[in-house]
């Protein structure tokens, strides 16, 4: 099964969030991603202007595992909670300070915190997606209470790692821990608040009170343990609190990103088309040497200047040679192939990429058809046409290496993120306002602003196993950076 989200993640850069969750009943799982990007002539980005290195300087991948799935209420009081397997492992580095149960502990840890995010991310989203009125009071009520229940409970493990045997840098773990859960509580606390204000008024008045009470509870608990808190005018603390921060997000969630080795793809393959390429050059060199040779003698005049040519024209077809048998290998090849790990040394699959321009009569028909482009675009682009990127990602998993990766926790698969960033398309852009003219009622005219934007839109075509299928997307931005991303 595939998942993809598309969406803006920052001012010049759109994210392509793709989960993938394998069939456990096969040894081999491949997932293949096609995407055409149909780009606007005028924005200049044609093979002569955007190199290869370009492209994968502005296409960042990052593959991670998808995060084990546990409910809310599981972790607060299931009694095959992680909380079990942090208790052992904090008994097990108190007792045994050794390397490997220090690994351990800190693992547990970082997959705690990261169960943690995604569990209340997905509560939070039921309970304001929720269309019962009934089920929500339920969820809200449920959900403050185990919030509180899994704050006191990862406090109570304190007692455990607070002794001698317990190194400051292994303490300092768990203070790390504690620091970003309470972050998490008031972040998702306060997007409760405001979804509820939003969509559900009446739950909001009644479930008010509370969340701010759970909001000042774990900002007084930040207080007293020296944490940083956001505080209500703009000074050093809060840049070092959003820095702070920044960073617990990467340490927790990179214990699920997989690390990876890349490499050029075909190496010996090319190497071997420039021996060809040369050795043909030199059978055609060595022939007409030979030929000349026999009619016009040794050691002429006019041998020389044969020799000369020969020579000149044998450098030449040694690169027509290699140009175009490069462009056909590389039809077949892909440009890098990237050797996925998993806790450093770990194989647990591989992932192929390539990127190139494409003539629109390379395109198949059923993308084209998804593309479905307007008459104004034809008009706009008649003559000189939409320049169309292709980029293509092979991604190969080994189902038993990958169950195998990260003991009692269930990964169900990866999730492939690609951010796209779209600032060298806007270089040669116009102005992002264009001077308008509206004719009022008095017959005065009023000067007005219109948004001057550029679309590119995108196909994406997936295939799992024997399934297909087809997403399209467009991507609206100026010079100012983008400004949605819509489905069609």
């Amino acid at each position: 099964m595939i998942n993809e989200v598309v969406k803006v993640h920052d001012k010049f850069s759109v994210e392509i969030k793709m989960g993938y969750e394998p069939r456990k009943d096969r040894k081999v799982n491949e997932l293949s991603v096609k995407t055409w990007l149909f780009v606007p002539s005028s924005l200049d980005i044609n093979s002569s202007t955007y190199q290869k290195e370009d492209f994968y300087n502005d296409f960042n991948s990052n593959i991670r595992l998808i995060t084990p799935p546990y409910l809310l209420r599981d972790i607060a009081l299931g009694n095959h909670s992680v909380f079990r397997y942090l208790e052992d492992a904090f008994q097990e580095v108190a007792n045994h300070p050794t390397q490997k149960n220090e690994n351990n502990y800190e693992y547990h840890i970082r997959m705690f915190h990261t169960i943690l995010r995604s569990a209340l991310r997905k509560e939070i989203q039921h309970i304001i997606r929720n269309e019962q009125s009934d089920d929500r009071k339920y969820l809200i009520g449920e959900c403050i209470a185990n919030m509180k229940k899994i704050g006191q409970r990862y406090r109570d493990l304190r007692r455990i790692v607070n002794v001698p045997t317990i190194r400051k840098e292994m303490f300092d773990y768990y203070l790390f821990g504690d620091e970003f859960m309470s972050n998490q509580f008031e972040e998702y606390s306060l997007y409760l608040y405001r979804g509820l204000r939003k969509l559900h008024h009446s739950d909001f008045e009644q479930n008010k009170t509370a969340i701010l009470e759970l909001i000042r509870v774990e900002n007084a608990y930040k207080r007293s343990k020296g944490y940083l808190v956001v505080e209500e005018k703009p000074n050093d603390k809060n840049r070092w609190f959003v820095h702070r921060n920044g960073a617990f997000r990467k340490y927790f969630e990179g214990q699920l990103l997989l690390t990876s080795r890349k490499k050029k793809e075909g190496v010996f393959i090319m190497q071997l088309l420039y021996s060809l390429a040369a050795g043909l050059a030199m059978i055609f060199g060595a022939t007409l040497t030979f030929i000349f040779q026999k009619s016009l003698g040794t050691f002429t005049i006019p041998l020389f200047v044969a020799l000369v040519i020969i020579y000149m024209l044998k450098d030449r077809i040694k690169d027509l040679s290699r140009l175009y048998l490069v462009g056909k290998i590389n039809k077949r090849f892909f440009d890098h192939k990237t050797v996925i790990q998993v806790k450093g040394d770990e194989k647990i699959g591989w992932c192929k990429e390539s990127f190139d321009f494409v003539r629109e009569d390379s395109v198949p028909l059923r993308v084209m058809k998804h593309r479905d482009r307007s008459r104004i675009i034809d008009v706009e682009s008649r003559g000189v046409g939409e320049k169309i990127i292709f980029y293509r990602k092979l991604l190969h998993l080994d189902q038993k290496a990958l169950d195998n990766s990260y003991g009692n926790y269930n990964i169900t698969g990866v999730v492939d993120i690609l951010r796209f960033n779209v600032s060298r398309f806007i270089q040669k852009m116009d102005n992002p306002e264009i001077p308008l003219y509206y004719l009022k009622d008095d017959d005065e005219f009023e000067k007005i602003s219109g948004e001057k934007v550029y679309f590119v839109n995108m196909v994406l075509r997936f295939k799992l196993d024997d399934q297909t299928s087809y997403r399209r997307y467009r991507i609206i931005f100026n010079r100012r950076g983008i400004k949605k991303v819509e489905k069609v």
